[in-house]
C-alpha cells in the first residue's frame, strides 16, 4: 500500500533557538543517514540491536514506515534525534506506530524527544492520524517518563521469549504450508492480542511462512515463522487437547530449534506458561503505550496498488 500525505500549508520547521536546533520531517533524509543515527542512538541499549542494514530495510517496509510522517532533530545539518513512524489503519483506526525513537549520546538530557513530539503530534493531527502508539522496555524508566510527559499512557504489557526448544518426547505430526494471502484471519484466535509487528498487516508485507499442524486430518494449531532466523510472529492452538501444545512446539522445532518470540500479551497466561515449560527465557518485557490524537481536517490518503 502507498501512503500519501496532503499538506496544503506546505513544509514546516520548528526551530529551538535555545538549542540552535531544528525539528523537521525525515522525508528528504537518506536511509543511510537515518540508520547511522539509529544505530548510534541504540549502542549499549538494554538489548543488542541488529546492525545489518537489509534487516531494517525489510522490517521498516513490513511495518509500513513512512518517513514523511517521521521526524528528526537536527543540529545544523546533523541528525541527532528521531521518531520513526509506521502509518496504517489498524482495527479501523488510522495509527502512527513508533518504530524507533532515539537520541545520540552527546545530545541526551536536552528534552529532544519531547520537542520532536511537540512538532510531530501537530503534524500527525493535520494528517488526520487518530492515535499514536509505541512499545518501550519496562525497565527503561527514563524513556517511560519521557513518553508520559508527552501524554502517552500504558495500555498493554508484553513478554518476550527466546531460546532453544526443549521437548521431552516426540509426538507424530504433519505440517501444511498455507499461502499467507489465503488465510481467513478472522478464524485465527487472539488476533487483537498481537503487537504491531506481529499483526496480519505487517506479516503480509514480511518474509513469513504460515504453517498449520495437522492431527487426525484436522488443523490443530498453527505458527507463522521466518525460517531463516527462527522469529515466530504468531502461534496458537486451534483445537486444545493434552498434546496440542507439545505437538505445536515439536513442529516448530523441526523448522527452527532456536526461536525468538516478541510481545506475548501478559493476559495470555496459558501460552506464557507453555513457553516457559519448553525452556524459553523471558529476559525482556515491554509496555505498549498509546496517545489519542484529535485528528485534523486534512486527509491522509491510503492508496491500494
Amino acid at each position: 500500500m502507498i501512503f500519501r500525505a496532503h499538506k496544503p500549508y506546505g513544509a514546516k520547521l520548528h526551530r529551538y533557538h535555545q538549542l540552535k536546533m531544528t525539528v523537521k520531517s525525515l522525508a528528504d533524509i537518506s536511509f543511510d543517514e537515518i540508520l547511522d543515527c539509529f544505530l548510534l542512538a541504540f549502542e549499549n541499549y538494554f538489548v543488542t540491536m541488529p546492525t545489518d542494514r537489509n534487516y531494517y530495510r525489510e522490517r521498516w517496509k513490513a511495518s509500513k514506515v513512512d518517513f514523511n510522517l517521521s521526524y528528526g532533530m537536527f543540529d545544523k545539518e546533523k541528525l541527532v534525534g528521531f521518531v520513526i513512524h509506521s502509518i496504517d489503519k489498524r482495527y479501523g483506526v488510522l495509527t502512527a506506530y513508533n518504530s524507533g525513537t532515539g537520541v545520540i549520546p552527546e545530545f541526551r538530557g536536552k528534552g529532544i524527544v519531547k520537542s520532536i513530539y511537540k512538532y510531530a503530534l501537530e503534524d500527525l493531527e493535520q494528517n488526520n492520524i487518530e492515535k499514536s502508539t509505541l512499545e518501550v522496555i519496562t525497565n527503561n524508566e527514563k524513556a517511560i517518563c519521557s513518553y508520559k510527559n508527552v501524554g502517552f499512557k500504558k495500555s498493554k504489557t508484553y513478554k518476550c521469549f527466546s531460546g532453544t526448544i526443549k521437548v521431552e518426547y516426540s509426538v507424530p505430526f504433519e505440517i501444511e504450508e498455507i499461502n499467507l494471502h489465503s488465510i481467513n484471519w478472522g478464524e485465527l484466535p487472539n488476533q487483537h492480542f498481537y503487537s504491531w509487528d506481529n499483526q496480519k498487516e505487517s506479516i503480509l508485507e514480511g518474509n513469513y511462512t504460515f504453517l498449520q499442524v495437522v492431527n487426525n486430518k484436522e488443523p490443530e494449531s498453527f505458527f507463522i515463522i521466518k525460517p531463516e532466523n527462527g522469529y515466530v510472529a504468531q502461534l496458537d492452538v486451534l483445537k486444545p487437547n493434552s498434546n496440542s501444545w507439545h505437538r505445536l512446539f515439536y513442529a516448530i522445532k523441526s523448522i527452527s530449534p532456536t526461536i525468538k518470540i516478541n510481545n506475548v500479551d501478559e493476559r495470555l497466561t496459558d501460552k506464557i506458561n507453555q513457553l516457559g515449560e519448553i525452556g524459553l527465557d523471558n529476559l525482556v518485557n515491554q509496555y505498549e503505550m498509546e496517545l489519542e490524537i484529535k485528528g485534523g481536517n486534512n486527509v491522509y490518503e491510503i492508496i491500494a496498488p
